[in-house]
């Protein structure tokens, strides 16, 4: 069984859906002591829970983390590498995989080296103690379902700062000092804000852009995948927010 660590704990404990259902219990705990506290605090919090699950609400939580995506770098540097970040795991009878998430982005990355040419950097490290890096998955992927070979491979970053420093550190002394940066447009920013504060010159590559939602019927009503796709996105938000605190 994967070990549970304080790093992995935390984001589940702080962030909704689960915040907002520990609301809820605490309010109904609060009736019998405080009834109309308690009851606007169990409301309050199954409201939340069904607004997040719209798609009209993670549409704009992810749009709002899109239109923060910085434009390609003003510079004459060009790119000599094509990195791409790690993002989920899946667990199944053969062990642990690729999940949905990094295998968009690397059959974004396979594609942009095959119309460029430039060299592959996977970055990832284990996701639990004792499973294989994630980076390693990547590169047996890409070689696998995509016939693409990895020049370099990262396999200790647990983080997106870690992806940055690890990376430039593993291209130091190849004289590359720029390169495309493949990641999910939602994520695309503060990725580059990392790569660039590690001294690396980047270009955004990002993965499936959306605008916001249409407003159709079928945005306000509630589906379970909507609600993972927000948390998603506030996740993303709570690591800004850590970055500018300097986490």
């Amino acid at each position: 069984m994967p070990e549970v660590t304080l790093r992995g704990a935390l984001p589940p404990l702080l962030l909704p859906p689960l915040l907002l259902v520990l609301v809820a219990l605490a309010g109904a705990a609060l009736v019998p002591f405080r009834r109309r506290a308690g009851m606007l605090l169990t409301v309050a919090a199954a409201l939340g829970l069904l607004a997040l699950a719209t798609p009209m609400a993670a549409g704009y939580l992810r749009a709002s983390l899109e239109r923060g995506m910085a434009a390609s770098p003003q510079s004459a540097a060009v790119p000599g590498a094509i990195i791409i970040l790690g993002a989920d795991v899946v667990r199944g009878s053969d062990g642990p995989d690729v999940g949905p998430l990094t295998l968009e982005r690397l059959r974004a990355g396979a594609a942009l080296h095959r119309t460029t040419g430039l060299p592959l950097l996977v970055t990832g490290g284990p996701a639990a103690p004792g499973e294989p890096p994630l980076a390693a998955l990547m590169a047996r992927s890409l070689a696998a379902d995509f016939g693409v070979p990895v020049r370099w491979t990262e396999i200790a970053a647990r983080t997106t700062g870690e992806n940055a420093t690890l990376s430039v550190a593993l291209l130091a002394g190849t004289g590359i000092g720029a390169a495309h940066v493949v990641t999910h447009g939602w994520h695309q920013a503060r990725a580059l804000e990392e790569f660039r504060h590690a001294g690396l010159v980047v270009f955004p590559a990002p993965v499936r852009l959306h605008g916001p939602p249409r407003g159709t019927a079928s945005d306000f009503l509630p589906r379970a995948d909507r609600l993972a796709e927000s948390w998603w996105m506030i996740r993303e938000w709570a690591g800004r927010l850590v970055r500018r605190l300097g986490g």
